[in-house]
């Protein structure tokens, strides 16, 4: 039986959806944060883009995907991708003091609480979105009437979450100005940086799942692009993805 500290495998695969045809929003902002960090920290894999992705998923708390598969381990979303990552002690990162990894992870959960929930809403709660965007692109690799039942149950679910961190009873001018309220924060931060990361000239988890937010929420096109509009005022922030972008591609 495989342990958590051998070795990373060098036969490693990312599951995910479709990109062109099939993936959401807060899908592909999860699995580009985790190719990222795992670019970041040197450590090869496969992706492989399937349609049953979300079902071959062992759970998560947010949005179930990217799946890896390491070895014997089978993982989902980025925390635990990240968590795993450090058990091999391959984590970038290590470098960092004690109280800075704590300050940054909880940048971290700040950053995947707060987009992911806007992701959801836009994507679920926007009638334009949902019946334009949502319902097309997940309901496309099922049949007739297979999709119609897959889309309600996904939106029930999503519903389900965004109601349990209250976020159902809020409007879109809510959204935007939580989403605006993180930004400011990690600009700040960045603000403070001596380097091209959060943390000075070498990356962390907190550059990894930034990126995969913003760049997402940037380049995904839908019939309401607040959130989009929201980060183009974030100049710093926009200048942190270019970065990303050129050297992590």
């Amino acid at each position: 039986m495989q342990k958590m500290s051998e070795p990373w495998p060098n036969d490693a695969v990312l599951y995910q959806p479709y990109e062109a045809e099939q993936i959401l929003l807060a899908e592909n902002a999860s699995c580009l944060a985790v190719k990222t960090y795992l670019k970041m920290c040197n450590l090869p894999y496969d992706i492989r883009a399937c349609a049953n992705a979300e079902f071959m998923s062992p759970g998560g708390r947010m949005t179930k995907l990217p799946v890896l598969k390491a070895g014997a381990f089978i993982l989902a979303e980025f925390e635990p991708i990240v968590n795993f990552v450090e058990q091999k002690n391959e984590a970038i990162g290590k470098w960092m003091e004690e109280d800075e990894k704590a300050e940054m992870r909880s940048y971290v959960c700040l950053t995947e609480n707060i987009f992911t929930m806007a992701e959801l809403y836009i994507s679920f709660m926007l009638k334009p979105v949902y019946d334009e965007v949502t319902a097309p692109r997940n309901g496309c690799v099922f049949p007739w009437p297979l999709n119609k039942i897959q889309n309600y149950s996904k939106c029930r679910q999503a519903k389900k979450m965004l109601k349990v961190y209250q976020w159902t009873d809020m409007s879109i001018d809510d959204i935007i100005e939580k989403v605006y309220k993180c930004c400011e924060n990690l600009q700040m931060k960045l603000g403070e940086s001596s380097g091209d990361y959060f943390y000075g000239d070498k990356p962390c988890e907190l550059d990894a799942i930034v990126f995969g937010h913003l760049f997402s929420v940037l380049t995904v096109k839908l019939p309401n692009m607040a959130l989009a509009q929201t980060v183009n005022k974030f100049e710093l922030l926009l200048k942190f993805c270019r970065v990303i972008d050129r050297v992590f591609k």
